[in-house]
């Protein structure tokens, strides 16, 4: 099968809209049987991508999400405190992490976030991908399996929460950069994951889209936003109004307005949604399809 067949074939089977590029990068990068890291803004498609590259190469996934609390024994393992009681510390104490049993089951490793996580667990990771093997106090060395991969996402250092890998950890990976997709992309992501026409869906994208262009924001919506935007404005009746309330629904816990912004972000969020009402000639309550009519 060729590049192209593969890239079509996983498009089709996980609902991926576009990012050929991206999926040929990506899907080259763990058939090589290297270490890739998907970096790209909140709500692009980064997880999607992920999953989809690991499923459709037959891995088995153990899932981490980045997070400032997570531990070491959280990710290698830990021993079960009854079991160690009556045995001590042997291997049928060992409750293995994800990163463990993605390296003995020769599965990949995906975490959400990397760059979410404390150094300390961060730099745990560097046996595992320079020499494939962990050593577990107690336990002793864990080598990998054939086929072991560590799949990583973060978002830019501009977003809030968020620091940067260290350079030795950025080293050992292999990077692949989603940005936001065309508008003919999102509009059609948005018509798949709810089901409306394709003006109503081109509205609602428009209006996500000048979010990231407008000069009171410093973090526009993603395309998940238009999505709760669509799904949102059915509920509420489906015409122009409906369109506005679901906007200040869904927008304010996805935009970011600058620290120097002059208006409040409802006044912003008004203009964004007038401005482009304006230039959408005849707008009408969307059709939807029967499946997302029995959704709603």
């Amino acid at each position: 099968m060729g590049e192209m067949e593969e890239i079509k074939k996983i498009q089709q089977s996980f609902g991926v809209i576009g990012r050929e590029r991206e999926l040929e990068r990506a899907l080259a990068v763990v058939k090589a049987g290297r270490h890739l890291l998907i970096e790209g803004p909140v709500g692009v498609g980064k997880t999607v991508i992920a999953l989809a590259i690991s499923h459709y190469l037959q891995k088995q996934v153990y899932r981490v999400d980045g997070d400032e609390r997570y531990t070491e024994q959280k990710l290698t393992g830990w021993f079960d405190p009854p079991v160690v009681m009556r045995l001590g510390y042997v291997r049928e104490a060992f409750i293995p992490g994800p990163l463990t049993l993605a390296m003995q089951n020769g599965g990949a490793l995906f975490i959400n976030e990397l760059n979410r996580m404390p150094e300390s667990v961060q730099n745990v990771l560097l046996p595992a991908m320079d020499e494939f093997r962990i050593e577990i106090p107690k336990i002793g060395k864990i080598t990998a399996a054939k086929g072991f991969v560590i799949i990583a996402t973060q978002n830019p250092r501009e977003f809030i929460a968020t620091s940067p890998i260290s350079e030795a950890l950025r080293d050992r990976f292999e990077l692949v950069t989603l940005g936001y997709q065309p508008e003919a992309e999102e509009v059609e992501i948005v018509k798949l994951h709810t089901g409306v026409d394709e003006d109503f869906a081109r509205l609602v994208v428009r209006i996500v889209r000048a979010t990231r262009e407008h000069p009171d924001i410093r973090r526009g919506a993603s395309i998940r936003a238009a999505i709760s935007v669509c799904l949102l404005a059915l509920q509420l009746g489906g015409d122009a109004e409906a369109v506005r309330k679901a906007c200040h629904l869904a927008l304010p816990t996805r935009v970011e307005l600058k620290e120097e912004a002059r208006n409040q972000l409802d006044e912003v969020i008004d203009g964004i949604v007038d401005s482009v009402l304006k230039r959408t000639a005849g707008f009408e309550r969307p059709a939807v399809s029967a499946e997302v009519k029995k959704k709603t």
